[in-house]
């Protein structure tokens, strides 16, 4: 027999109201000893031993060696001798706010390492989805001797021949599905690789912002193993949660174990107001308080992709990363106005589709 919700056994048109976690942990009560804050979270799949990190959750006490994914200390290697060595790196980013906040990320991570690196994001309608094998040649042939493909990459295996056959390094972060086979890569980062080790496969629910940060703490953390700060700061890549947190949220990500750390801290650095582009996105979707988890869905996170479905691809990494106060707020602007036309376009997509369906 499962649990009664709360103390109510009924609701007021007779129906019988029952808890949907049902039997918890073996025992078979109505759960009333415990807060409403627990039975939620128990509700919610937590084991009853994690409730304390369920309930505050920090990204230290979720936070995975990076080492148990496979190619990870692979790609932090390469990325570190880029670093040492000022090659030309680019981040191949995708067009939606997952990509933009993954290549803003790395952008703003080398950044800070002495590294200035650039962005690609394709058209959305003259070049499709993840990379092609042109503009990956192109890159190369323009000087880029290390291409970082962030939220795509997974399943280019033409695309990656390609640069692999024109000497171009290829480090993949993603977070998509892949095949048995996996293409040519430098190193290829995603948990939900076929082979990935077990402890690297729970976390298949990050979305590739979470990836893209894990590879830059592995980064650091090769950096400070070859003395790079021993005459320079580490960059604080705390202060990047906020990044992480909008693309999480906006990808739909489940908000579970490192998720739920990553967006509960990412709040508070937004809340901070340190990145002067997410302030500027703030402002032109009219908040007047700091951002709710739901603001990174509906109210951030839609402006950023609106750059990606109906205007230049490329807004939402250059808001994340400019430090240009008159640069960030004239893209929020056109990224509001922009979003705007987005829900107006498919507004009148629906009402098609509504009138089609009545005939």
């Amino acid at each position: 027999m499962t649990a009664a919700a709360f103390p109510f056994v009924r609701s007021i048109t007779g129906q019988q109201w029952r808890w949907r976690g049902g039997v918890v942990d073996g025992r078979d009560d109505d759960l009333r000893p415990d807060d409403l804050v627990t039975q939620l979270l128990l509700a919610r799949g937590c084991p009853r031993e994690d409730l304390s990190r369920y309930a505050a959750p920090s990204v230290r006490a979720f936070m995975p060696n990076p080492s148990v994914f496979v190619d990870m200390d692979k790609a932090a290697s390469r990325l570190a001798n880029a670093v040492l060595g000022q090659e030309k790196v680019t981040v191949f980013g995708d067009y939606d706010v997952d990509g933009a906040t993954s290549a803003a990320l790395l952008i703003r991570v080398l950044r800070d390492l002495g590294l200035s690196a650039d962005a690609y994001i394709p058209d959305r309608l003259m070049e499709g989805y993840g990379p092609s094998g042109g503009a990956l040649v192109r890159l190369g042939q323009a000087g880029s001797t290390l291409i970082v493909t962030v939220d795509c990459g997974a399943q280019a295996f033409e695309a990656l021949d390609m640069a692999h056959n024109a000497g171009i390094d290829v480090v993949v972060v993603d977070h998509h599905q892949c095949a048995p086979a996996l293409p040519t890569a430098f190193a290829l980062v995603n948990p939900n690789r076929l082979d990935e080790s077990m402890e690297g496969a729970m976390y298949g629910h990050l979305a590739a912002a979470g990836m893209a940060w894990l590879l830059a703490v592995a980064l650091v953390r090769e950096l400070r193993a070859r003395k790079y700060f021993a005459n320079r700061a580490e960059p604080k890549l705390l202060n990047l949660l906020d990044i992480v947190a909008l693309g999480t949220v906006a990808d739909v990500a489940s908000l579970r174990g490192l998720n739920r750390a990553f967006v509960t801290q990412g709040l508070k650095v937004m809340a901070a107001g340190q990145n002067i582009g997410l302030n500027a996105l703030i402002a032109a979707s009219r908040l007047r308080r700091a951002p709710l988890c739901s603001d990174l869905g509906f109210a951030l996170g839609p402006r950023i992709n609106a750059g990606g479905r109906v205007g230049k691809s490329d807004l939402g990494v250059r808001l994340l990363t400019t430090q240009d106060v008159d640069e960030a707020r004239d893209i929020a602007s056109e990224l509001d106005v922009l979003n705007t036309e987005r829900r107006a376009i498919e507004a009148g997509v629906q009402a098609e589709a509504s009138a089609q369906s009545l005939l």
